[in-house]
């Protein structure tokens, strides 16, 4: 780390208050917001290409959001020691960079609450079958039916980091047996709230027992693809698929067509492949989906909460200290 100024530049919008909470960090940092820049070039305007490419030229620090990085932000950066994205994952990110000496760091962790609340939602709209209501109601009918319970269910977490583990206490306060599947589990691994945890290569066992698996792993070349076919058909036919981490973690075909021929119950999606969601997608048809715009992981303040985890990170950084939440770029998160 240099001991002069150190310039940071801001790729996506941040609000005054939180520029200032940045700059309040060391008298050292200069704050640049670029992003005017980079919409006005998403746009076809590249008036100001020059000033942009000097400014992330110069740049040693960038924070933002990787869908509103510039495109070609590899070719035009030539210092940055750091890149902060404001996400939980990386798998967007260019190729050059990841395998770059650059530092990166993550928000991971900031989502626990807000996507451990989608999930239940998704659990208790199936089992209390809430499309029915809103449809009866849309209808003018009344139709009573006997609702399930989320009591004595068994929910199958792939992946148990921050975001599964509070996935596991919200099931463990409804009184569901929790399981669960880590990369790195031991035979003997415990871990609070959860039942028993498998490794990965026992997944099919989880399969076989969940009433609901809940996809909460990131997207690695290890974890695309992961769910297809095979993983669709060990699952109950009585069973219900949940994702709020990526779409490519699952062969949406097989999806689809596990749905349409009922190998599983329904699916609570909150990420696809391609987002936004296609108008001619089957999902907008399939009665036994439930989804939403992949806005799991947001909430009112997240702005405010991501840049507390940057100005922490940044006074790490002024320190020589270890970050919070570094990329472990050979696992991909």
């Amino acid at each position: 780390m240099s001991e002069g100024i150190i310039r940071i530049v801001l790729t996506s919008p941040v609000g005054e208050e939180n520029v200032r909470k940045i700059e309040a960090v060391s008298e050292r940092i200069r704050v640049d917001q670029v992003s005017p820049l980079v919409v006005a070039e998403r746009k076809g305007d590249f008036a100001d290409k020059e000033k942009l490419t000097r400014l992330l030229q110069e740049a040693e620090v960038i924070y933002g959001w990787i869908h509103q990085f510039p495109k070609d932000l590899s070719e035009r950066i030539s210092r940055p020691k750091w890149i902060q994205v404001m996400s939980a994952g990386v798998d967007s990110l260019p190729e050059k960079i990841l395998k770059s000496p650059i530092r990166i760091a993550t928000v991971r962790g900031l989502h626990r609450a807000p996507m451990g609340e989608v999930v239940l939602e998704m659990m208790l709209m199936f089992v209390k079958d809430a499309p029915s209501c809103l449809l009866m109601k849309q209808a003018r009918q009344w139709r009573r039916y006997k609702p399930k319970l989320l009591q004595g269910q068994t929910v199958g977490i792939l992946g148990l980091g921050a975001i599964g583990r509070e996935i596991a206490r919200l099931c463990k306060a409804f009184d569901m047996k929790v399981i669960g599947v880590r990369r790195s589990a031991g035979e003997a691994q415990t871990i609070p709230d959860v039942d028993r945890v498998y490794p990965r290569e026992r997944l099919p066992e989880l399969l076989d027992i969940s009433d609901f698996v809940v996809l909460a792993l990131p997207l690695t070349k290890e974890t695309r693809g992961l769910i297809g076919e095979k993983e669709l058909r060990r699952m109950k036919p009585t069973a219900y698929l949940i994702n709020v981490a990526r779409g490519a973690i699952v062969d949406e075909e097989a999806l689809q067509r596990a749905l349409e021929e009922k190998w599983i119950a329904g699916a609570g999606l909150d990420v696809f492949v391609k987002e936004p969601l296609p108008p001619e997608s089957k999902f907008y048809e399939l009665p036994n989906v439930i989804f939403s715009p992949h806005i799991s992981g947001e909430m009112p303040d997240y702005e405010t909460r991501a840049t507390d985890v940057f100005c922490e990170n940044l006074r790490r950084y002024l320190a020589d200290e270890p970050f919070v939440h570094e990329v472990d770029k050979e696992k991909e998160y």
